[in-house]
């Protein structure tokens, strides 16, 4: 009797140790899926982490040519044992911290899923690609002045 209750207490312990990696296991928080369209789904560091802020700047120059769903959660909302940064297509994880390609994402790697995928473009791209061609000559003007 003693040791079927060990033994009990013993699983019971066990299974408490592996809860922490069910929001990893079991796909995005959030959802995943809305109006039949898969979700991008990043998982930030708050305060926000050098390879959150890469896949944010990401996903919106996604957004600027893809009718794509994106939500950004932080990893204090994302559940227990949820890593950031973290990027999710739909269920699908692509990117996790310490983990698949060690939490950061790059535009070629998404938008690839997305063509292959087939994903709606927008009808008329947004303006955030001229910015940051801007923004990239001020950077460049900033490193000469040094």
């Amino acid at each position: 009797m003693l040791f079927n209750k060990l033994k009990f207490l013993l699983a019971l312990l066990l299974a408490f140790a592996a809860l922490p990696n069910i929001s990893y296991a079991g796909g995005p928080p959030g959802q995943a899926v809305i109006n039949g369209q898969k979700v991008l789904t990043l998982i930030g560091r708050d305060p926000p982490g050098v390879r959150c802020n890469n896949n944010m700047q990401i996903a919106a120059e996604l957004a600027n040519i893809y009718k794509l769903p994106v939500q950004i959660i932080p990893v204090t909302f994302a559940g227990a044992g949820a890593k950031a940064p973290a990027v999710y297509y739909g269920d699908q994880l692509i990117a996790v911290d310490e983990g698949e390609l060690n939490g950061m994402v790059s535009y070629a790697e998404i938008a690839d899923i997305l063509e292959i995928e087939s994903v709606p473009k927008q009808e008329q791209q947004g303006r955030l690609m001229e910015i940051k061609k801007d923004f990239d000559g001020l950077k460049a003007a900033i490193k000469d002045v040094k």
